[in-house]
């Protein structure tokens, strides 16, 4: 997108791609990148899943339990007015990611320099979220909060192509279900470690640490500057860990020509490993639900389950528990059963939970406890399988296109599961006339995430195609 050096050219004039730079999918050629990977120690291993334990404050305390419920709250408007606006945001956001990620990850295959644009945008992820600190509590500043959440919200995407990209550093055919496990409950310990901080020392005090209080949100505001202290510092293991490959210096190549390439990519794509494309299709579907329970169950649990804000953080952290452990031990499942089962599995119990939570929604909050901490268990677990089903299939040197391209195709529908939520919302005020009807939202949820196993179901196991 830039004019630096040898990533991209000086504009959409640069003139046509030369073919010899185009990316090649030759279903004769047989090395995945993982295959010409020679894995890495448990350090290294533990060093690389720094970065989802560094990262995950961003998911966790940022987008699902803390500020997100924070914004959603009363002193920012009606429930039904800031969940909308939310989904309103996280959709626009969506739409950015979608434009950015396969290009970015493609410069970053060309240039060699993965991790140099992993650490400056984890640098600039850490900033923004130091930046809500000056999200006071008042309606004025609604705007400001959910715009500096959407912007971080495409920077966390982005630096999450190039982070994923690295896997084939750590990992090879034989582990990458356990590496990618590992790193994925990593996170989740990292996010439950987070949750806790806050919590007993700004939020839980009527005066914490530093004399602060809840007066003018103050509280969860120093909350989100710690996290942004704490993703610069966590990360730190990964980004010194991890080195980037030298690489043949590439032709430079130009905005315009880049989306060119892209569109190759995918016309090969399509030619050569017809059931990659679904599985991007289908995952696109099912991460994009997946996204939907972090990005809503928390306003749920506020909102519609009557959970304080304390209690609401309570739950994350035993739900980070639940998660870690469980998509770790999932991990090792799929290096035997493969990760599609593992997908089919988690979202078949993710469907049946989120129903059960719109029948029960008016059971309390033991509810809430019960089907929520289900939900967690199989969360985790789908995300982690999905990213070691694609990481099999990558050619060596083309990770953060195809990894790009991953988001991409989560981020092109990245909108249904907001814009479901909200409908849902809205359908649900009509039909039974009550003024607070989130918890229809989450059958927009569930609906998506049905419509993400039923694609996934026609999609061949990993190794029945590769992308050549």
């Amino acid at each position: 997108m830039s004019t630096r050096d040898d990533t991209t050219g000086t504009g959409p004039g640069d003139g046509p791609v030369d073919p010899a730079i185009a990316p090649s999918f030759d279903p004769d050629e047989t090395t995945t990148a993982l295959e010409a990977s020679g894995g890495a120690s448990k350090g290294k291993i533990t060093a690389w899943a720094f970065w989802d334990w560094g990262a995950q404050p961003w998911n966790t305390v940022i987008t699902t339990f803390v500020f997100a419920v924070y914004l959603t709250s009363e002193s920012f408007g009606s429930t039904n007015h800031t969940s909308q606006m939310l989904a309103i945001f996280t959709a626009i956001s969506g739409f950015f990611v979608a434009v950015l990620a396969p290009v970015l990850g493609q410069n970053s295959d060309r240039s060699g320099r993965t991790v140099r644009n992993l650490r400056w945008q984890t640098w600039l992820l850490a900033l923004i979220a130091a930046s809500l600190f000056f999200v006071r509590a008042d309606p004025g500043y609604l705007v400001l909060g959910l715009v500096l959440l959407g912007i971080g919200s495409v920077v966390s995407e982005i630096a999450g192509v190039n982070y994923n990209s690295t896997i084939e550093q750590v990992a090879t055919p034989r582990t990458i279900g356990r590496v990618s496990g590992y790193g994925w409950g990593f996170g989740y310990l990292g996010g439950i470690v987070a949750l806790l901080v806050m919590y007993f020392l700004f939020i839980q005090p009527e005066v914490g640490l530093f004399g602060v209080t809840g007066e003018d949100g103050m509280d969860i505001r120093v909350s989100m500057l710690m996290c942004g202290i704490w993703i610069a510092l966590f990360t730190i293991p990964a980004l010194v860990s991890l080195k980037d490959r030298p690489v043949e210096r590439a032709p430079r190549v130009g905005v315009v020509d880049s989306y060119r390439l892209l569109f190759g990519t995918i016309r090969r794509l399509w030619s050569t490993s017809r059931h990659t494309v679904w599985f991007l299709l289908a995952s696109a579907l099912f991460r994009d639900g997946l996204a939907g329970v972090f990005a809503f169950g928390a306003v749920l649990a506020a909102g519609t389950f009557g959970m304080s804000a304390g209690e609401v953080i309570i739950f994350g952290a035993a739900a980070n528990i639940v998660a870690g452990v469980a998509t770790i031990a999932f991990g090792l499942l799929d290096d035997r059963i493969g990760p599609k089962k593992v997908i089919l599995l988690s979202l078949a119990a993710l469907v049946v939970l989120g129903l059960l939570i719109f029948v029960l929604h008016d059971g309390g909050k033991t509810v809430f406890w019960v089907l929520g901490l289900g939900l967690t268990v199989f969360v985790g677990p789908a995300q982690a399988a999905s990213r070691s089903f694609l990481a099999r299939l990558i050619p060596e040197g083309k990770s953060g296109e195809i990894f790009g391209l991953y988001a991409t195709t989560g981020r092109v529908v990245s909108f249904l599961s907001p814009a479901a939520f909200g409908v849902g919302i809205w359908l649900g005020a009509r039909v039974t006339g009550e003024e607070n009807t989130q918890y229809w939202g989450i059958l927009g949820i569930v609906l998506i995430l049905a419509a993400g196993a039923l694609a996934m179901v026609r999609v061949k196991e990993h190794t029945d195609h590769r992308m050549g």
